[in-house]
């Protein structure tokens, strides 16, 4: 790929991947008994919380609301502190792997696929952004030339 298409790929990336976030947070809102049954080894982790399970929907919310404005104003730092949740997550849930001793596993699998494996795509992709808003052209949100 030419860099103009990498670019356009990894900001349709990251908008794809904030709106997924976005729409996963209010669905963990909207029903977070049901997030708790179908979320693998969420209930070997402790009881259900309805209070902190939408505090985590909320979570996704924001971070994939700050992702997605972020790269649809080619922003690096907006969407780069967007992907900053997701990434710790990611982070926590690899160490929750790791004292279970690194199985290979369904929930393994889960958490690569739809925890680890997007956050860290999304850090590297909102590291090739343009810098800041300010340096950017208010009026078409791209990079200015200097």
């Amino acid at each position: 790929m030419n860099p103009p298409m990498q670019r356009t790929f990894g900001r349709g990336f990251l908008i794809g991947i904030g709106l997924l976030w976005v729409a996963t947070g209010v669905s963990i809102f909207a029903d977070p008994h049901g997030f708790y049954d179908r979320t693998p080894g969420l209930a070997m982790m402790g009881p259900y919380s309805v209070h902190f399970i939408r505090d985590v929907g909320l979570a996704f919310v924001a971070a994939g609301l700050a992702t997605t404005f972020g790269a649809w104003r080619r922003n690096r730092d907006l969407a780069f502190a967007g992907t900053g949740w997701p990434f710790l997550h990611a982070l926590f849930h690899i160490q929750i792997w790791s004292h279970r001793g690194f199985p290979f596993d369904s929930i393994a699998a889960f958490d690569f696929i739809a925890v680890i494996a997007p956050a860290f795509l999304t850090v590297l992709l909102a590291a090739k952004l343009p810098g800041r808003l300010a340096d950017n052209d208010p009026t078409t949100g791209k990079a200015q030339s200097r």
